[in-house]
C-alpha cells in the first residue's frame, strides 16, 4: 500500500478529481506540514515522524473546535471537525486507554518510578512505544494518575 506520505498524495489526487474541497484542503495542509518538517530535518520523515505530524494536526483542529465553541461559531466547529475526520483516516489505529495503561505500568517498573517526580522518566520510556497511536496528553494523564501516591 505504500507509506503514509504516498497514501496522502494519492488521496489528494482522488480528492481533486472528486471535487472534495474539505479533503483536498486538509490533505494539502498535512502534506505541507510534512514537507516543512522534512526541510527542517534535512531528510524524509519516517512513519512515526509523519504520525506525530498527523497527531499535531488533529490537536490543532481540536483547539479550533474549542475556540469556535467559545465564539459560538457552529460553522467553524463543523469545518474543524470535518478536517479532523479526514486526518483521522490517515492515523494508525489508536491505542485504548487500557493498552496505554499496560504500557505505562511496564514503564513504571522498567524505570523504577515511585512517584510524581519520576513522571519524565516514565514518559520518556512510553512515548517511543506509542508513537502516533496515542495523544501525548492522554498518556500524560494516565502516567500522572498511576504515579499518584496512595
Amino acid at each position: 500500500m505504500g507509506n503514509t506520505k504516498e497514501i496522502l498524495e494519492l488521496k489528494l489526487r482522488d480528492a481533486m478529481r472528486a471535487n472534495d474541497d474539505v479533503s483536498r484542503r486538509t490533505i494539502r495542509m498535512v502534506l505541507s506540514a510534512v514537507k516543512l518538517a522534512e526541510i527542517d530535518k534535512g531528510q524524509p520523515l519516517d512513519e512515526p515522524g509523519i504520525a506525530a505530524i498527523l497527531q499535531k494536526e488533529i490537536k490543532i483542529r481540536q483547539e479550533a473546535v474549542q475556540d469556535a465553541e467559545k465564539a459560538n461559531r457552529p460553522d467553524l466547529i463543523a469545518a474543524a471537525k470535518a478536517e479532523q475526520a479526514v486526518i483521522d483516516t490517515f492515523l494508525p489505529q489508536q491505542l485504548s486507554d487500557a493498552e496505554i495503561e499496560v504500557m505505562v505500568k511496564e514503564a513504571i517498573v522498567e524505570t523504577n518510578a515511585i512517584g510524581p517526580a519520576d513522571m519524565g522518566k516514565v514518559m520518556k520510556a512510553v512515548m517511543p512505544k506509542t508513537q502516533g497511536r496515542a495523544a501525548g496528553e492522554k498518556i500524560n494523564q494516565i502516567v500522572r494518575r498511576l504515579l499518584q501516591p496512595g
